[in-house]
């Protein structure tokens, strides 16, 4: 049987067809859905119910990524794309139809099965929508990964694009990230966390290029998960945390383990903000409990130093500090050159 062509109902020796205005047993359609997130074959048991009971099984698309596994299991499945009408008519005599729905869910099948419906002149069969596999938490993140291999490959700007080259636009993403957060804008977060989440899938797919040290997406996301196994020994090993300074101190405690650094300043990106890197450098010396005198020159930039030394002693982001000053300082000027 092809795609574009439906023989008929399940044999008359089950009842055979019946017709849509009669008085035979309307039967029942069992619409199938299935995520290409999850691997082929693993349906619900409900699902594999229906199926294994079935008087028919149908699928438009002879290559759906589940049929393979259904005939394995010994369900017969007929590659047919019946009408709303024709598949009613299947259905006659207390026949149950499951239909494998392809990839975009069947939309002119149940649109046609509504009008049936709707139009009061069709005794309907049963209609139910089964879903047989869904998605886990993160899936979405598959589909990403597989987008961001296509661009690679056929689009122009992205194929040619290196870590050297993108490295700025990490920057401004995180940048604009940081002021989703500050302004509060819940739809912008979501957007801006998107854009960030592309810097890394991005980098990562650059990077299996790499002839001589390649790596992947997963390769990445399997060095973080080692590393947060690692550094909290409280929720994964033995130790107890009950504070947020203990869970700090086995960070740190762990993190100095493994890099095996000789000194507080080993690590800190020195290309970052002047005051959050003067306060990356005032938070490693007092965490280390050092006393590090603060160079004074009476020079401007010592001066900034010295503020940004106190705001992370009181416990403020000076660069957010900062901004936030800022944006009070760009009303004040709209004000003025606005004045009415």
């Amino acid at each position: 049987m092809n795609a574009t062509s439906f023989e008929g109902a399940p044999d008359a020796g089950r009842g055979g067809a019946a017709s849509p205005g009669s008085g035979a047993a309307p039967g029942r359609v069992v619409l199938l859905t299935t995520s290409h997130r999850v691997a082929p074959g693993l349906l619900s048991w409900p699902a594999w119910q229906a199926l294994r009971t079935a008087d028919r099984v149908l699928c438009a698309d002879g290559a759906h990524p589940q049929l393979p596994y259904l005939r394995e299991a010994g369900i017969s499945v007929d590659e047919a794309s019946p009408t709303a009408e024709e598949l009613v008519d299947a259905c006659g005599g207390g026949h149950t139809v499951v239909v494998v729905a392809t990839g975009e869910g069947e939309p002119a099948l149940t649109d046609g099965l509504a009008r049936l419906a709707g139009s009061g002149r069709v005794r309907m069969p049963d209609l139910e929508l089964l879903p047989a596999s869904y998605d886990l938490p993160g899936a979405r993140l598959l589909d990403l990964v597989q987008v961001m291999d296509r661009i690679r490959a056929e689009c122009p700007w992205s194929s040619r694009q290196t870590h050297q080259g993108l490295a700025k636009y990490g920057i401004e993403e995180a940048y604009e990230l940081v002021e989703a957060i500050e302004d509060g804008d819940r739809d912008e977060l979501r957007e801006e966390l998107g854009d960030v989440l592309l810097q890394v899938v991005f980098h990562a797919r650059i990077a299996e290029e790499d002839p001589e040290a390649p790596f992947s997406i997963d390769d990445v996301a399997g060095t973080i998960v080692a590393k947060l196994v690692h550094r909290h020994p409280h929720v994964f090993g033995d130790e107890t945390a009950s504070t947020p300074e203990e869970v700090k101190e086995h960070w740190l405690r762990t993190k100095a383990q493994e890099k095996r650094r000789t000194s507080v300043t080993e690590g800190i990106p020195l290309h970052q903000p002047g005051l959050a890197l003067a306060a990356k450098l005032a938070s490693r010396v007092r965490t280390a409990g050092l006393e590090v005198p603060l160079p004074d020159t009476g020079s401007i930039g010592y001066e900034l130093l010295a503020l940004a030394v106190r705001a992370e002693a009181e416990g403020v982001d000076p660069e957010a500090a900062l901004r936030a000053a800022a944006r009070v300082y760009r009303d004040a000027i709209r004000e003025t050159e606005n004045p009415g």
